[in-house]
């Protein structure tokens, strides 16, 4: 169906048969002209490729609500039984007066019936003051959470946007919680067959009941089977576990600051790091982990709590969990949706926020970028907001509006990125993937004086010295990148940008480093100075990442580190796409202990870092020719390389910086024959940017050969 803009009125009719279901479509344009007759059919209505409000859906007095329960295909609380997950229903009255089939729009969750209370202090989570590889403290037990078996629906999400327009609304309970059967499992197979189940009786697949124990069933004999699911958090991330599945039905999702690892939710590179934006004092949700989580939604039937806990909870989570290594194994490997990526054929939209310190960026950025090297319809709608803060509605609609009810759209022509930099979140600008296609790596060297302010740049060679830093956790990050000078950081910094500089993508922070004990944590984080806000703001966060050196070479198989012995870390930072505003500095700083989200070992940890060996790749839109670090213009008309003039216009660059400036002739080179390679590659950067000619390269590369040594 061609999209022209014209409001488009779809009239389903559906005749029903024990052989099967016939369906036939029947589309008329609706103008001013258009009959009475015409008119009265209720169906969609389509316009700019999305579906607009139908007055007849639009009563909610008239919707049809039914609750029922949808048998799995585990039996994960030991009754013997397969579980049963609550469901609800809101659809139009048309689905049953006028034989109606509409697509679902879905929401599971575990949080719908209630949570554990939680105090400032988080008093039963885990305690994270003690050593890093240490035996953590007994945990303290969580309070119950009430059950309540009176409910007579699950939730109301959704259906005042959805149902107007021409869906049904389905709800679940997550399996242990609210009134469906089973345990928690925190992203076990379980979690994932029990959407895949729903999905699975909206398509006749599976069976419902009437009762949680009864035998009445209930068909969905009101539906196309087209079933798209969205959330935010971890309502977000069942859409993600249901569609790993590859369930037939699922033909769109839109997950919503979601979890595609679990692992790298409550660990960073083998470190113990818990998510943020809780309630503790740091902002933190401290010592949280997936037995907690647990904890925290286990409000399923009291009679299986025990055997859940006993088995769950205490048994698997606890043996899976490994709070004293960090390391990655089967438990995390199980709870990975990336590396089921190829069964995920459900068009995906994300939806995440580049501060988002809870679920980080990566868990959106690395599953998008699985999906679309598998060619899975996807997009995503990045903002510079926290956690939560779905897709603006037309995004949403035209998604589900294509994918659900196969209106011809061309929504999978839309830019496959939209992205707000701005405080104004709707305020987008579109780009043909992420990270930015014109981003490429561009290599920062840190030179000494961290203790106060080192210098960071792409424009020199690294100093051929080691700094030192000592570990206290007691001080915030956010307060170590504001001092003048502290023992507890090292803070390497451009010069003020000489204009906007856009970055994009996944920084990569190498460290060579060594420790005065056999284990410490390994911060850093990327600022924006002068630093705006409380030491708490994300607002001069550019990005951030943790790591375990004794994982530097093995995220399986971490080995105790020799103290005095230099270790060389790699490690990727949160993805980000940022503006950092020209004026400002680019600050990377690094300590050992970050007191909002690491373990808090007893202070004094000396870490030792050598710069000649330490470095940061920074993703720049526009890549190493458009950093604007240079403070003087270097006001020569041509290129002079070690005093031999090339000829070659010196032409401005970014900021007042030049060709010459990107030309380190001053520096001090292992050899001739590094420094002329090092020009070649400049060169290439200028003849691939269309700055020079092919002719002027050589130039270039004539004037460096026949240069004198340094």
């Amino acid at each position: 169906m061609a999209e022209d803009g014209r409001r488009q009125r779809v009239r389903r009719i559906t005749a029903r048969a024990a052989a099967g279901v016939l369906a036939v479509t029947v589309v008329a344009t609706a103008h001013a002209t258009s009959s009475a007759s015409e008119s009265t059919d209720a169906g969609p209505i389509f316009e700019d490729g999305q579906a607009q409000v139908v007055p007849e859906f639009s009563d909610p007095d008239l919707w049809i609500r039914e609750q029922l329960w949808v048998e799995t295909e585990s039996d994960s609380d030991g009754d013997g039984q397969l579980d049963r997950v609550h469901v609800d229903v809101t659809r139009p009255l048309q689905t049953d007066t006028e034989d109606l089939d509409v697509p679902v729009v879905y929401e599971t969750s575990p949080y719908y019936a209630g949570t554990a209370s939680v105090d400032s202090e988080l008093t039963w989570f885990w305690d994270v003051q003690h050593e890093i590889g240490a035996e953590p403290p007994p945990r303290k037990a969580a309070p119950e959470i009430p059950h309540r078996p009176d409910r007579t629906s699950v939730s109301n999400s959704h259906v005042e946007e959805w149902v107007p327009r021409g869906f049904a609304v389905v709800h679940s309970d997550s399996p242990g919680t609210g009134l469906s059967q089973g345990c928690p499992t925190i992203g076990g197979v379980n979690e994932s067959l029990a959407p895949k189940a729903v999905v699975d009786w909206l398509n006749g697949r599976a069976k419902g009941y009437t009762s949680v124990d009864g035998d009445e069933e209930i068909v969905a004999d009101w539906t196309t089977g087209k079933v798209g699911m969205t959330g935010t958090s971890y309502n977000g991330t069942l859409p993600i576990a249901a569609a790993a599945t590859g369930v037939e039905g699922l033909e769109a999702i839109v997950p919503v600051a979601a979890i595609s690892e679990w692992y790298e939710y409550y660990r960073s590179n083998g470190a113990i790091r818990h998510p943020g934006g809780g309630i503790s004092p740091e902002g933190t949700w401290r010592g949280e982990d997936a037995d907690v989580l647990y904890d925290f939604i286990n409000s399923g039937f009291p009679e299986r709590r025990d055997y859940c806990n006993d088995t769950v909870r205490d048994a698997e989570l606890m043996a899976g969990v490994d709070r004293t290594t960090g390391d990655y194994n089967e438990f995390w490997g199980e709870r990975s949706y990336v590396s089921n990526a190829a069964d995920i054929t459900a068009a995906t939209l994300f939806a995440h926020g580049f501060n988002d310190w809870n679920v980080m960026p990566e868990q959106a950025t690395q599953l998008y970028k699985a999906l679309r090297e598998r060619g899975t319809p996807v997009q995503a709608y990045f903002h510079q907001g926290g956690h939560g803060g779905p897709p603006p509605h037309e995004m949403m609609n035209r998604w589900f509006t294509r994918y659900l009810w196969g209106h011809e759209n061309g929504v999978e022509n839309d830019p496959r990125v939209q992205i707000a930099h701005g405080s104004d979140r709707f305020d987008t600008t579109p780009y043909d993937d992420y990270p930015n296609p014109d981003s490429s790596p561009v290599t920062l060297n840190v030179q000494r004086g961290g203790e106060t302010e080192g210098g960071l740049t792409s424009l020199a060679l690294p100093d051929e010295t080691s700094e030192t830093l000592e570990d206290d956790w007691s001080h915030l990050a956010g307060e170590l990148a504001q001092e003048d000078s502290s023992d507890h950081r090292l803070l390497y910094t451009t010069p003020e940008l000489g204009e906007d500089l856009h970055l994009s993508g996944s920084p990569t922070l190498t460290v060579r480093v060594s420790s005065s004990a056999p284990a410490a944590n390994l911060s850093a984080m990327l600022v924006r100075l002068p630093w705006t806000g409380s030491p708490l703001s994300t607002a001069s966060v550019v990005t951030r990442g943790w790591a375990d050196p004794q994982n530097h070479s093995s995220l399986t198989a971490g080995e105790e580190l020799e103290p005095g012995t230099f270790y060389e870390v790699t490690f990727d930072l949160q993805a980000t796409d940022k503006i950092v505003s020209e004026g400002q500095q680019l600050g990377l700083m690094i300590f050992s202990s970050d007191r909002e989200y690491t373990l808090r070992p007893e202070p004094g940890t000396e870490l030792t870092v050598d710069l000649a060996a330490s470095s940061l790749e920074l993703p720049v839109v526009g890549g190493p020719l458009a950093m604007p670090i240079c403070e003087d213009e270097d006001t020569r008309d041509t290129v002079v390389i070690n005093g031999v003039d090339s000829g070659v216009p010196n032409h401005t660059l970014a900021g007042v910086c030049t060709i010459n400036d990107h030309i380190l002739d001053g520096e001090e080179w292992r050899s001739h024959g590094q420094f002329v390679r090092h020009v070649a590659e400049v060169a290439e950067q200028l003849r691939d940017a269309g700055i020079i000619e092919p002719r002027e390269r050589g130039a270039l590369m004539r004037a460096a050969a026949s240069s004198p040594s340094r």
